[in-house]
Parts: C-alpha cells; structure tokens; sequence
C-alpha cells in the first residue's frame, strides 16, 4: 500500500537526516549548539518534519526550460487556517512583485461563498488519502483522487490469473516481443519502476493495463496495430479484441479480491469497531482502512460492469 511505502521513505530519510545532524553537532561548542544541547534524533526530527509538513503549501518555484514549474513547499501564516475542500470558495495565488523581486503570495476569495461570515476552504491538492493522512492527519471520505498501490509482479498475476480462471504462461514469463514491451512502459529492464496504482482517476493505471493486454494477447501483429497511449487506456474499448479484454479485467478484479484479503478485518467489522468507541488515533487508522477497502471495492464493481457489457456485445456478435 501506498502509506506504507511513503512511511518507510519518510523513516529512512529521518534516519539519514538524524545522521547528518549529529556529525554537523558533534564538535560544535555549547554556545553554538542550535538547540541547546539537546539530544536530537529521528523521533524528535519525525515531530518537527510533522508540525511543518501539516501546515505547509506546495508553491511554484523556479521555472524550468519545459515551462513548467519546480513545487517548492512553503509556510503560509494566516493562510495555513483555512481547511481542506476539492470544491474550495478561494485560491493561493502567486504574482510577482511589479516593483521588487519579491514573491506575492495571496489567498483570493471566489465566487462559491453565500455568506460574509463563511469560512474560507483552499484546495491543498489532488491527493490519494496516504498524503491527508500522513501530511495533515486526516481522511476524506469517498475521496476521488484515493488509490492503492501494488508491485507489478508475475508470480502475482500467475495467483490473479488462475484466481480468475484465465490461463496464461506469459506473466512469469513473457516471449521477448511482449517483454520488450514491458520494457516500453517501465515495468521491466535496467531500472523499472514496478508499483503500479488501482483507484483514483484512471481506476486502472495505464501501464498495468496495457501489459495484461499485451501479455494475453497471442501474437505481435495484432499488438502492432495500436501505439502505447491506446492499450493503456481504460477507454479505449477492447482494442485487441472483447476476449482479451474481458481476460484483462477479469485478472485485474482477481487482483482486488487478493488485495483485499490482506486486510485483517471488513469493512463491517471496521464500522463495528468505530460504534464501540475508540482512541483517536485509532479512529483515524480504522477510517483511512475503511477508504481503502472502498477504493478497491469501487474498482471492481466499475471493472465487473464493464466485463458484463462487453461479454453481452461477444454474444450479440456471436448469435449474429
């Protein structure tokens, strides 16, 4: 899951980062001690990277030679009061100052406020409910940018396979047309990238969808016909044709249904939980559990209906 990977990233940074400090304060003089003699650790440096990160705002900064901008985090005082929404009544805005160097940073109302009096909300991004959580320490129910995250492996698409009763010998071990491909889309060779995401926008991330296309279909030419932008499009309908997709969909709910089973409880059971009463930190854990459960969920029922209509269209075809 995406939180895990993202703590342990952020841990081995502050175990690194605690490194660093002690051998820059190792020699320095009480005078000079920046914190006074106080022992600093990855504990203490978690805290701190916290406090800042919750409140912190993902600015523009230097502009690069393709026109887009490097996100710089910044603290906003005053700004920093308003709470989260995905439909906010203002915005942060940037402009530069006409008669310095200076940065203006502002928060500019808009036109979704009914009241004088009503609080002001800002959109603190796109982001899957790993970043409100570890970031700002909260969830945000039904959250349409939430995902979880798998790693592309072909012993665990062998399980989703026979799960889903698709038989296939090439997920372990792809023909080198089909791995070449894999390659294509960063998912084999030198330095892949093999996490791949299910929710969110996309409810499939292309790459993985493109290579359980690629990798149930039977020979290249067919492949050849489409470029890469069509076979990792969930809209592009069946482009190597119904059997192959519906195979494709079918082993990738049979990867929910695996993901799922690594939960330790239901979602019922969860609910149950949160109705007797529990910490609040606990509340939170369970809340953010609940929402992953449901990302999962939703993609199999928005996969098993898209199964449904193109096995009807097979039989249409095939009766006609």
């Amino acid at each position: 899951m995406i939180c895990l990977h993202q703590v342990n990233k952020r841990c081995r940074f502050l175990l690194d980062f605690e490194k660093e400090v002690k051998r820059v304060l190792k020699n320095l003089k009480p005078d000079d001690h920046p914190f006074r003699g106080q022992d600093v650790d990855a504990s203490s440096l978690g805290w701190a990277m916290s406090a800042v990160s919750s409140r912190a705002f993902r600015l523009h900064g230097k502009k690069l030679s393709d026109g887009t901008h490097v996100d710089v985090p910044m603290m906003l005082p005053l700004i920093d009061m308003c709470n989260h929404s995905f439909n906010p009544n203002a915005q942060i805005v940037q402009e530069q100052d006409a008669e310095s160097t200076n940065m203006l940073i502002k928060a500019r109302c808009g036109g979704n406020t009914d009241q004088t009096d009503d609080n002001l909300v800002l959109n603190y991004g796109c982001l899957n409910n790993d970043f409100f959580l570890l970031d700002y320490g909260f969830v945000i129910p039904s959250n349409p940018y939430d995902c979880i995250e798998l790693k592309y492996d072909g012993a665990l698409l062998d399980a989703a396979s026979m799960a889903a009763g698709v038989m296939s010998p090439n997920f372990s071990s792809p023909a080198p047309w089909q791995q070449q491909i894999l390659s294509q889309l960063n998912l084999d060779g030198e330095a892949p990238v093999l996490k791949v995401n299910l929710g969110g926008s996309e409810l499939v991330e292309g790459r993985l969808l493109a290579a359980l296309r690629v990798l149930l279909a039977s020979d290249l030419e067919t492949v050849q016909k489409h470029d890469l932008n069509t076979l990792k499009s969930l809209a592009a309908e069946a482009p190597l044709g119904i059997s192959n997709e519906v195979a494709a969909l079918r082993t990738v709910i049979a990867l929910c249904v695996i993901a799922l089973g690594h939960f330790p409880t239901k979602i019922m059971e969860d609910e149950a939980l949160l109705k007797q009463g529990v910490s609040g930190s606990a509340e939170l854990a369970i809340q953010f559990r609940i929402q992953k459960k449901s990302v999962i969920i939703d993609v199999m029922r928005g996969l098993t209906s898209r199964v449904k209509l193109l096995s009807s269209k097979e039989k249409i075809s095939a009766q006609g």
